[in-house]
């Protein structure tokens, strides 16, 4: 196991970190980025340090990292979803914006920026409305374009072929791994251009993973993901790159197939290995 000294003295500065942080160069689009973002709650100690990622359009991208390394603060911070008493610097660009601007519309955020969560939180409503409630919230739509987006959106989740006798069905009623892709569609009928998923199988069984996991792959041609995992085979299986967090740090972001075949720091390399976490 590795020590708590030797993990301290590997991440020493900030300067030796960020030499293992990919730069995308410019032929490479750019969903959105953070720079220099830093979070604290309560005015302790902060919970991310000063991080400059850039996350590439139509990729998958996972965060790795132990209970703690920062990895979900990262993730909930795009989304703009912040505790009370949170003390937040930096910047986060989005089309060049900065959405971390306390101006800024946070339900547009979240349109445009959709979030699905470890544990599947489908509304205590039919299927059909689940998909359509936050959409019809600020606008108006006709039957035929509701029923339009309810079957493309539960589509696009894998889902469509199950339910779709069944739409006046309780939400509550799916099995967990439905309920999760349900939670995915009601994310894409926003028509969002990132999907942040936050260990979004982790209370599934092995068959709803795979199958989360094949419905994650699919929608990449579509959109920008980024997921928080502690499922090392999982990170491997379905993501382009990985980004991996510790003590509030970004030790090393690179290519999934070189963080884990030939990361560039020992740290990256004793945890992907299960030396420690």
């Amino acid at each position: 196991m590795v020590s708590r000294n030797k993990i301290v003295e590997s991440i020493k500065n900030e300067v030796e970190i960020e030499k293992y942080v990919i730069n995308l160069s410019s032929k490479h689009q750019r969903a959105i980025e953070t720079k220099d973002l830093t979070i604290s709650y309560n005015g302790k100690k902060n919970a991310l340090n000063k991080t400059n990622l850039a996350f590439e359009t139509n990729k998958i991208t996972s965060l790795i990292g132990a209970s703690g390394s920062g990895k979900s603060t990262f993730l909930r911070s795009l989304n703009l979803i912040h505790g009370e008493n949170t003390l937040i610097g930096g910047q986060i660009l989005y089309h060049g914006v900065n959405i971390n601007d306390p101006s800024i519309d946070k339900f547009e955020v979240r349109r445009r920026i959709g979030m699905v969560f470890q544990r599947p939180n489908p509304f205590a409503k039919s299927i059909y409305n689940n998909i359509t409630f936050a959409l019809t919230q600020r606008a108006k739509y006709t039957k035929n374009q509701l029923d339009e987006i309810v079957e493309s959106s539960l589509k696009q989740a894998a889902l469509w072929d199950q339910v779709k006798d069944e739409l006046n069905k309780s939400a509550l009623s799916l099995s967990g791994g439905q309920q999760q892709r349900l939670v995915i569609a009601r994310a894409l009928a926003l028509k969002p251009d990132i999907l942040l998923l936050d260990e979004p199988a982790s209370a599934l069984d092995p068959k709803s993973t795979m199958q989360v996991e094949e419905t994650m792959v699919n929608l990449k041609k579509d959109y920008t993901i980024i997921v928080v995992t502690h499922n090392m085979q999982q990170a491997a299986r379905v993501s382009d790159y990985t980004a991996f967090f510790h003590m509030g740090n970004v030790i090393e972001y690179d290519l999934t197939r070189k963080i884990f075949t030939r990361p560039k720091v020992k740290l990256t390399s004793d945890y992907v290995a299960g030396n420690f976490g």
